[in-house]
């Protein structure tokens, strides 16, 4: 284990200087209320986005809102630390590493969430610039709005952000970028002015520029350039739709309507004029009618040529693909989701799509331009031409919903390919005029292909931007080198078809290629502005340009990418925590929406060193800082390793040194871990596959092989051990552990609180087939309709009833349930991390369950994340090989069954019930909300289930005691306000879990519901 940050990562004592006294900042009218971090982990968190850079920053200051920049800038203007440098950060998603800084990064997504006023019958919302953009949709959706500006990453991009970077996406044809609906804004310079923007006349704009304060100063030199420089500019710039310069230099000044808005400047500016807080924007009615088509083409390049005719169509966007993204999705989850909406022949392949979208406010005129358009493609399918083989129309806001989703998670689906060379993002926005783009993009190929890379495409076609990301693997020296090739010749080619390399995802380290796109002229013009707004060059120093006076260089494509870190991990390491290494930082997990099972640890603390991103951050580094002592494995460690016992001394040492407060970065990395509540949604909902619970349980043996254990993780290991025995003796047990003495030393001394009440052992009750006889196994060859149930520690110790209950369901729907003997699954020892013992724990348990398997009968499960242990957990430790037994959920398996012959008794009149499910089964199983809803359908019950995030409970999570916060907040923040909205007849929970926390949580008891149909058995 590493014990010290190596030297050249200390942050410097000039910055902690400056964060402690921000911290207690109180002299000023303007006390800073914000967060300020140093520690190394949460540095790592931020050292990365979606590009193929590192680097490292010195401090994060979250602030809470304008005054807070006011005093960090009043402090940071102090004579001592005039020469810290400062920059401001949204999602931190970018693909060309904007946010990226040594500095100080002051990040605006964790608190500046606020929406301040909204107008509809005006149309615009005032916010602060840390909202996210879906977060803004949610709210204007009821008023019948929306910000129409749509990123592939909506649901973690920050407003500020998409102000900084002059965000735009599908639809951008119709609804334009970012910056044209921003209506004004307040920002912080780096001098500490507080400055407001918004469009006024020009008149207006030359008084303001005749001051003598810093505000005239803005003014004065932007009329000077944008102005001044007027034909140099339209001349210079293509007349595209989207395209980004950096400061938006055509569009300050309206030569038409005679009127300046000075904010222009800002939008695109990436952080490097000042700290943007707040902004006014204009909303977007929702259009009354949407329908999409989506074409299928023979090829991508049919599909860009077949473009033109659809934007002619007037259709309001053309979103399109290629074959090697639809490959990617047709393997991902997603494509459950969007299949049918797809037209695919057997004698054709579907090699690239275009998604279309239509919006009208009348109806009529909608479905004159579908059937028109309908007409024309049924011809060219029947004629052979332009590539056409399919299409599909649907009007359903949710199947458009489903294939956006698609399409925005192609740029994850594109890191999650095989082998070390993976599709990167370094010259991939593009933008040429739409006429151009096929030709353009055939050169592009041909580019490509001449250095023999595989490479992924999708776009905006209707716009003329495109998406490229070329497989490289940058641990080669050679393909590092490679990169600056193919970027040195991209800007050529884009040049040369009269484009823009910045298409919609800024400039970051490809600022350099600025010059040559500006002209030298207008570039010095562009930094001059910089020179205004921040002549000491603190603000993102680096990126778009330096001020003219400034002798300090740009930042370089050439600058430290992310592989120089990974490569130096062991390669069979780096092969063993493939899918923390693997992480491309395209940041799904920071999703905002509170009902996605995606990382809950995230959206209880907005903290990113609490999310799977960070958590492979942070895993990465920890390897790294290992060298060459991690030349195995930590579970081959443990296995191989010396023997427990000659370990005792130094773990006595060790822990005794941590008590004191010896710094580990070991300990960083556990902090991030602990908070992890092992829901797996990150093993699907990530594009990559980050699976944080495995190498969370890796990441704990290795560390408790140095470091004692809580009693606590005993206790939660042994788990299956224990309470079985118990629950032969609940009375006894119950009493001896909810005695007053008891339950204080369980939350004082061990750390737990709210622990269920053991019930009766169902084995008591409901025979248990004795399979280990070999005749009692044999009789059982030859029964019909036999279903065995695969018990759980928790669902038989604290749920019998719920045993019982599915063995009576079962009986009235014609099957004949069996018992099986408990067997120990291992699960809670893998969340703690004994690796060992969980492999001998799932060693026995799959040797028992191979044996039954050879029986033919089904093998169910009741508690979801158990029982999807054994295609998950024990898959990945003993091998696919080794696992011949298959345990479904009961409903997984019961959705398929025949109920015609059920003994059913519908006589207590339910109308309709809800299903809240349990996220491990929502993440591991895409379709399992809608078995419930499906089996209650055969039996005449309406069911629909309900879309919820994580119930906050995770199996042991919610009931450590140093949770509690975090597992009532999570409850809070999506189960609540459902359960309260429910007006089912009774709504139901098919987690263990889950049903525990609404007992802690809520009036509502829930229930299982297969307990339902036991109740309405005759």
């Amino acid at each position: 284990m590493i014990k010290r940050i190596p030297k050249q990562q200390l942050v410097h004592p000039t910055v902690l200087a400056f964060c402690k006294e921000l911290a207690a900042k109180t002299t000023s009218s303007m006390p800073f209320k914000g967060d300020i971090d140093t520690n190394y982990s949460s540095r790592l968190s931020q050292a990365t986005d979606n590009s193929v850079y590192q680097v490292l920053p010195q401090a994060i200051v979250f602030p809470k809102d304008t005054d807070d920049l006011l005093a960090l800038t009043e402090l940071a203007n102090d004579k001592k630390y005039q020469k810290l440098k400062f920059t401001p950060k949204g999602g931190g998603t970018g693909t060309n590493g904007q946010a990226l800084t040594e500095k100080i990064v002051v990040d605006m997504s964790r608190h500046m969430r606020g929406i301040i006023d909204f107008n509809a019958e005006e149309g615009w919302v005032k916010v602060q610039t840390g909202v996210i953009k879906d977060q803004l949709n949610d709210f204007l959706r009821p008023h019948g709005f929306f910000f129409a500006p749509d990123l592939s990453t909506s649901n973690r991009a920050t407003i500020g952000g998409m102000i900084n970077t002059d965000a735009s996406g599908q639809g951008s044809l119709v609804y334009g970028k970012t910056s044209n609906h921003v209506l004004e804004m307040t920002a912080v310079t780096m001098a500490g002015d507080l400055l407001h923007t918004k469009r006024i006349s020009k008149s207006e704009a030359e008084q303001k520029a005749n001051g003598k304060n810093f505000e005239a100063s803005l003014y004065r030199q932007a009329l000077e350039t944008c102005e001044g420089h007027r034909e140099t500019i339209l001349k210079t710039f293509p007349r595209l739709n989207r395209f980004l310069t950096g400061y938006d230099l055509e569009n300050v000044f309206d030569e038409q309507l005679q009127t300046f808005d000075l904010g222009r400047l800002l939008t695109g500016s990436e952080g490097t004029l000042a700290f943007i807080t707040e902004a006014k924007l204009n909303v977007t009615p929702i259009a009354k009618f949407k329908t999409m088509l989506n074409i299928s083409y023979d090829s991508f390049d049919s599909a860009l040529r077949n473009s033109p005719f659809l934007v002619e169509a007037n259709a309001t966007s053309v979103e399109t693909v290629d074959s090697k993204v639809l490959g990617l999705a047709k393997s991902d989850v997603i494509w459950n989701e969007v299949s049918n909406l797809v037209s695919m022949r057997d004698d054709v392949a579907t090699d690239g799509l275009n998604i279309v979208e239509f919006n009208d406010e009348d109806e009529a005129s909608q479905q004159t331009k579908i059937t028109k358009l309908c007409q024309r493609l049924d011809e060219l399918i029947n004629n052979g031409e332009a590539g056409v083989i399919g299409y599909t129309v649907t009007n359903s806001r949710e199947d458009m919903l489903k294939m956006y989703a698609m399409r925005k998670k192609s740029v994850g689906l594109l890191g999650n390919v095989k082998g070390n060379k993976k599709p990167i993002a370094f010259a991939e926005d593009t933008a040429v005029p739409p006429e151009n783009l096929a030709d353009f993009i055939a050169e592009f190929r041909a580019l490509l292909d001449a250095h023999e890379l595989d490479y992924g495409m999708f776009g905006h076609v209707d716009a003329g931007v495109l998406h490229v990301r070329p497989a490289l693997d940058l641990m080669d020296p050679q393909q590092e080198k490679l990169m600056r090739v193919i970027s040195d010749q991209v800007v050529a080619l884009t040049a040369k078809y009269k484009g823009l390399m910045w298409g919609e995802h800024g400039k970051g380290f490809r600022s350099e290629y600025g010059p040559e796109f500006f002209g030298e002229a207008l570039f010095q013009e562009i930094r001059k502005i910089k020179g205004v707004f921040d002549p000491k060059n603190r603000l993102n120093p680096g990126k778009i340009c330096t001020p003219i006076n400034s002798k300090d260089k740009l930042v370089s494509v050439d600058a430290t990418k992310r592989a120089y870190f990974d490569k130096q991990i062991p390669t069979e390491v780096r092969t063993e925590f493939a899918t923390s290494v693997n992480c491309n930082g395209n940041g799904l997990c920071y999703n905002y929406d509170v009902s996605s099972v995606m990382c809950p640890s995230y959206k209880a603390s907005n903290d990113r060193r609490f999310s799977p991103k960070g958590r492979a951050t942070l895993m990465r580094e920890w390897l790294r800082l290992q060298g060459e002592n991690m030349t195995s494995t930590p579970i081959n460690m443990a296995k191989t390793g010396v023997m427990q016992l000659l370990r005792l001394p130094n773990k006595l040492i060790n822990t005794t040194a941590k008590a004191l407060g010896q710094y580990d970065f070991s300990h960083e990395v556990k902090d991030s871990m602990d908070a992890c509540l092992a829901c797996k949604a990150c093993t699907t909902a990530c594009p990559v596959k980050v699976d944080v619970p495995t190498f969370r349980a890796q990441f704990l043996e290795a560390y408790y092989l140095r470091y004692f254990r809580k009693i606590s993780d005993h206790l939660v290991g042994n788990v299956e051990k224990l309470m079985p025995l118990a629950a032969k003796f609940p009375r006894l047990a119950n009493s001896l552990m909810f005695n007053p003495i008891a339950k204080y030393i369980t939350e004082n001394w061990i750390g737990y609180v709210d622990a269920p009440k053991l019930t009766q052992n169902p084995e008591s009750t409901v025979p248990v087939a004795n399979l280990y006889d070999e005749n009692e196994f044999d009789r059982y060859k030859k029964q019909q309709n036999v279903v065995f149930i695969v018990q759980d520690a928790f669902t038989s110790s604290f749920e019998s009833g719920l045993v019982l209950d599915t063995v009576k369901a079962l009986k009235g729907l014609g099957f004949k349930p069996v018992l099986l003997p408990f067997k120990a699954n291992g699960k809670p020892e893998h969340v703690k991390g004994f690796l060992t013992k969980f492999l001998k724990t799932a060693d026995e348990a799959a040797a028992f369950y191979n044996k039954i398997a050879t029986l033919n009968h089904p093998m169910v499960g009741l508690d979801a994340s158990m029982t999807l242990a054994y295609r998950d957990e024990y898959i990945k430790a003993l091998g696919k090989d080794n696992i011949k037994f298959d345990v479904k959920l009961l409903s997984e398996w019961l959705v398929e069954q025949d109920l015609s012959k059920s003994n059913f008794n519908k006589s207590q009149g339910f109308d309709s019930v809800s299903i809240f499910n349990h996220c491990t089964e929502k993440s591991l199983l895409v379709d399992s909300p809608k078995h419930w809803p499906l089996i209650l359908a055969k039996l005449g019950i309406k069911g629909h289930a309900v879309n919820t995030g994580c119930c906050g409970m995770a199996g042991t999570f919610g009931h450590e005691k140093a949770n509690q916060e975090t597992t009532k907040q999570l409850f809070d923040m999506s189960w609540r306000d459902s359960l309260n909205k429910d007006k089912s007849d009774e709504a139901f929970a098919t987690g263990f879990s889950c049903r525990c926390q609404t007992k802690r949580f809520h009036t509502k008891q829930l229930r299982h519901p297969i307990q339902l149909i036991a109740d309405l058995m005759d």
